[in-house]
């Protein structure tokens, strides 16, 4: 059985929550190849504590260029890596211990 050819249109980004919305609403997404999509989270809960702490430059630099390939702003990426520190089971433990020590 032959395939049948499809052309498809490359995907946009869009510069805003409500034109992305609305692209998806409007638009037949059949038309364009996700495939190279990548699963991204989004974070609903709010922000309420705040976190200083002095790093080494080259650290932040090091992050901040992390961030960068990974499309995401620095702080975040921050984030991401303790909920992912937190998470992992040994580690988790090991942290969790040290908290109540």
């Amino acid at each position: 059985m032959k395939r049948r050819s499809r052309t498809t249109e490359k995907l946009t980004r869009q510069k805003s929550d409500r034109k992305a919305e609305r692209f998806v609403a409007e638009v037949d997404l059949t038309r364009f190849d996700l495939r190279g999509m990548k699963a991204t989270r989004f974070e609903f809960a709010p922000k309420e504590a705040r976190v200083n702490m002095r790093l080494p430059g080259e650290l932040l630099a090091a992050v901040k260029r992390a961030a960068d390939r990974a499309g995401v702003p620095y702080q975040r990426f921050i984030r991401q890596a303790l909920e992912q520190a937190l998470s992992s089971g040994k580690r988790a433990s090991a942290c969790m211990s040290m908290a109540k020590s």
